[in-house]
């Protein structure tokens, strides 16, 4: 039966590399030993799902067992593990070693499997005016951080000696606990993971491979950035120890207000702009505040208080591209004393216009 892996899986012979490991994700989750501990058939279940995903999801040993090679002998209803082997002893099965199976499932097996621990991530601020946030500039930041030791360059060793090799976990960095297949590994107590072990320390560092330094960096700011952006520096945090990689360097920015410009959650700037009576009146063509200078713009007859004129193009830098605009808006400005001849004057306005009672068809629907 060349098919019986594949129901172990659970898929057909055409089944895709995808759609195999698909299959066996999911049945090694629900039968794996951790979330079945004690269950000695969900145990032997997930063996069998672990070994013909060992041959169908290798391309190679696929094919050959399709073609009824070297794995084939799966297919026999016999023992996969080989004539007269235990149900959950490691043995030989046809140039198979299904110990080499489990020690990658189960952190089984020789090799140093440590790897380097990266540095922390580093965050600190910086204080921006607003024409530096609109236009973009080169900001210096000091920042106290581990930084590799430059007595033992990082090794944590004594100049002139070495780490040695943990004699606990042989330099694997983890010891197992629990006996057979099914051990769990954690990080080696001994020598905490790193595999090695400083026999003399370095006076400098102590034997950690860093020592606390002020570095100064160099902070390109890109316009338009906004209060609270962040901009990251990759490779710029603190240092790996035992010459592990380092972290990055995360600048978060303070961008002071302006007197002029309020910048609006849409990427625009907004000026409120005074203008008189008359001009509200009559209209006309007033000088406004740019970031680069200033421009005019046409204010309607009769504009009402609190409108809004737009320069389109002429805001900050937007991450799409372009600039945002600037709204302006116009709040016509009342004198709060009038002299005699302004009051005349005021007078004489109103008659000549003779607009009546603006509030009457307010309060004639109050009154319904």
């Amino acid at each position: 039966m060349a098919d019986e892996l594949y129901k172990t899986l659970g898929v057909s012979k055409k089944a895709s590399e995808g759609e195999i490991k698909k299959a066996y994700r999911k049945l090694a989750r629900k039968y794996h030993p951790d979330r079945n501990p004690g269950d000695k058939e969900a145990e032997e279940k997930f063996k069998e799902i672990s070994a013909a995903h060992d041959v169908l999801g290798d391309p190679e040993k696929r094919k050959e067992y399709d073609e009824g090679g070297a794995f084939g002998g799966f297919g026999g209803g016999g023992n996969p593990f080989g004539a007269g082997a235990p149900g959950g002893q490691a043995s030989g099965f046809g140039g198979f070693d299904f110990g080499d199976l489990f020690s990658g499932v189960f952190n089984r097996g020789g090799g140093r499997q440590t790897q380097q621990v990266r540095g922390r991530d580093l965050e600190t601020e910086v204080a921006l005016t607003f024409d530096q946030a609109i236009n973009g500039a080169q900001i210096s930041v000091t920042v106290p951080k581990s930084s590799r030791c430059a007595t033992c360059h990082g090794s944590g060793a004594k100049p002139g000696t070495s780490p040695t090799t943990c004699p606990r976990c042989e330099g694997r960095g983890v010891e197992n606990q629990g006996q057979g297949l099914f051990s769990i590994s954690q990080p080696c107590s001994q020598c905490g993971g790193s595999g090695q072990i400083i026999e003399d320390p370095c006076p400098t560092c102590g034997g950690s491979g860093l020592t606390q330094q002020t570095k100064r960096y160099k902070v390109n700011v890109p316009a338009g950035v906004k209060n609270g952006s962040r901009i990251r520096l990759a490779g710029k945090g603190e240092d790996g120890p035992r010459g592990g990689p380092p972290g990055d360097l995360y600048v978060t920015t303070r961008v002071a207000s302006s007197p002029v410009f309020k910048r609006l959650d849409d990427g625009n700037l907004e000026v409120t702009v005074p203008i008189t009576v008359p001009e509200a009146l009559r209209g006309g063509t007033i000088e406004v505040p740019t970031l680069a200078g200033t421009k005019k713009i046409k204010v309607a007859p009769g504009t009402k208080h609190g409108s809004v004129q737009r320069l389109r193009g002429e805001g900050p830098p937007k991450k799409s591209g372009g600039n945002g605009d600037i709204r302006y808006r116009l709040e016509i400005q009342m004198p709060t004393e009038l002299s005699e001849d302004q009051l005349k004057a005021v007078d004489e306005l109103a008659q000549t216009l003779n607009g009546g009672d603006p509030r009457a068809e307010l309060l004639r629907k109050a009154a319904r």
